[in-house]
Formats: structure tokens, C-alpha cells, sequence
């Protein structure tokens, strides 16, 4: 792990690697992932000031969700999560990317307006959960897609520069 980035680099022989099912269509790229260990309300659990999680309770509140590939294994409703994913990626401090055990209609309202709006906005794709341990801690490479139904490729970055 380097001591900087918190990012595992994978051994020469990995090749985690999974097909995820496209829910909003968005830019891919490289990030570090981050996997909760808990579900989450992005209402009151989030700070879309900052992007870091802010539910005491939550396993790793303060850890920071901007910039990563967040690995949610569910969320816990509020019709304001849309509101809240929103202005993350308004503000800047959206995830790379989202990958979702299950759709969650209301938090993805948020990237399906910041996307009529024109912003630019992080893929949303559907990951069976019990696939998403296997990039914990792992600098991740994620497809890009134009069109919701489509398959992206998730995997684990050969190397952990970024670009």
C-alpha cells in the first residue's frame, strides 16, 4: 500500500475484473476505490460541501468519497439524496464513479439532472455486491458509457499512477 495514496497495488498476477450494467450513463477513468462497509444516506450522511462522510454512526465517517470509485453495498432513503448528489457533483466532490448492489432511483435523480444540466457527471453502474470486496483498496480503471443498459468494464489499474 503506498503510504501516500492509501492505494493497494495489485499484484502482477491479479486481474480482478468484473462487466457492470450501465444505470446512468457517465464518464469513466481512474480512482481509487473506496468500498463502504455500511449503507448510507447521502442526506445528513453526507456533506456535499466537502464530499466526506458525515453519519457518526457510518463505519468510516470522515473518510472522503470525491474522487473515488465508491462501491455502495445499499443506501438508505431520503427523497433528498437526489438534492445531495447533486450538488456534490456541482461542487466538485462527487465520486468518480458509483457502483450500486442495487439501482436506487431517487439518489441517481441527482446525476440524471446534473446531467441535463450539463455538467459533466460520473458513470452509475449496478455491481452484485458480493463482487465488490474484491477491489477494496485498489486503484480502479472504469469505462465510460453513452447509454444506460450498456456494459463498462470496472478493474483493477496496472499500475497506481494516475492519468
Amino acid at each position: 500500500m503506498s503510504a501516500e495514496t492509501g492505494v493497494t497495488a495489485p499484484p502482477a498476477e491479479a486481474s480482478a475484473a468484473a462487466m457492470a450494467e450501465v444505470l446512468v450513463p457517465g464518464a469513466g477513468g481512474r480512482a481509487p476505490a473506496l468500498v463502504l462497509d455500511g449503507p448510507i444516506s447521502f442526506w445528513g450522511g453526507v456533506d456535499a460541501a466537502t464530499g466526506r462522510i458525515a453519519d457518526v454512526r457510518h463505519p468510516q465517517l470522515g473518510a472522503h468519497i470525491a474522487g473515488t470509485v465508491l462501491f455502495l453495498p445499499g443506501t438508505i432513503g431520503s427523497s433528498s439524496a437526489s438534492a445531495v448528489l447533486l450538488e456534490l457533483v456541482h461542487n466538485g466532490h462527487a465520486p468518480a464513479a458509483l457502483v450500486l448492489h442495487e439501482p436506487d432511483a431517487i439518489l441517481l435523480l441527482g446525476l440524471i439532472v446534473a446531467r441535463e444540466m450539463g455538467w459533466p457527471t460520473p458513470v452509475a453502474v449496478r455491481l452484485a455486491r458480493e463482487r465488490h470486496d474484491a477491489f477494496r483498496g485498489c486503484m480502479m480503471a472504469v469505462g465510460a458509457a453513452t447509454e444506460a443498459g450498456a456494459r463498462v468494464a470496472l478493474r483493477i489499474a496496472t499500475d497506481t499512477t494516475s492519468g
